[in-house]
């Protein structure tokens, strides 16, 4: 590594230098690392072949989960879903305890208890879980799918933004086979409230409870809204919206 004394400073890379800043100086380094070539065939690397592997195995996988979901995971995601996804499907390969290192898949890991608890309850808007915005009581039938809400009040059970004066809750179950990457997605009518005293009890119920090899996954969706003359507008490009999984099958 060298100090940069010229008078044009420069960050980035040229050729094979590397040109950086740091504490307010200038440095200049040799691009280094270890060949492509010798980490795909030298022995000495099988270990970092095998992590390699699994590694872009997970991430494939938290590609398969946010495809499956439809256009619920774009409404209620936040900037780092990918890579908090990367890392639950990195725990959940690992409770793959049969296939060799290297070849650990989630498809196995998933269906482990432990594989599935790693995925029950997660929020993909990390920005806004489930627990922090929705305070009602609520049950789940993993049977049909129903999310029942018992005497709801949005004003007092709500941690809304401001802003907001609306809701729409809306249910779905997922089946999904990580092996082949086969899904299909059942979602509940949309019930839309005013965010006000009113109390009520609400029934989420799907169209249909998919079935086949894999998982099923039961989903909550809360979305906000803002009405401005008759006419329901998304706060924020949905930044509070809130998807959360509540059980996995």
């Amino acid at each position: 590594m060298a100090k940069a004394s010229g008078i044009i400073k420069i960050e980035g890379t040229v050729e094979d230098l590397t040109f950086y800043k740091k504490d307010g100086k200038n440095f200049v380094r040799k691009k280094g690392g270890i060949a492509k070539e010798r980490i795909a065939n030298d022995a000495n690397f099988v270990r970092t072949r095998e992590n390699n592997s699994e590694f872009a195995h997970s991430g494939s996988s938290g590609k398969i989960l946010r495809l499956a979901l439809g256009s619920m995971v774009f409404k209620a995601k936040d900037s780092k879903l990918s890579s908090r996804l990367l890392q639950t499907m990195s725990r959940i390969k690992n409770m793959d305890t049969t296939s060799a290192r290297g070849e650990r898949n989630v498809a196995i890991g998933i269906a482990t208890p432990e594989g599935k608890l790693q995925l029950k309850g997660f929020d993909f808007n990390g920005n806004a879980p489930l627990k922090g915005v929705f305070f009602a009581p609520y049950t789940l039938n993993t049977t049909t799918g129903e999310i029942a809400i018992t005497n709801f009040i949005p004003l007092e059970q709500l941690n809304y933004p401001q802003g907001a004066t609306h809701i729409s809750l809306q249910s779905a179950v997922v089946h999904l086979d990580f092996a082949t990457s086969e899904s299909e997605i059942a979602y509940s009518p949309i019930v839309n409230l005013p965010i006000d005293l009113t109390m009520a009890s609400q029934t989420l119920l799907p169209s249909s409870v998919p079935s086949g090899s894999g998982v099923k996954l039961f989903l909550f969706m809360i979305s906000f809204y803002q009405e401005v003359n008759a006419v329901q507008y998304s706060l924020k490009n949905e930044e509070y919206n809130v998807l959360n999984i509540l059980e996995v099958v």
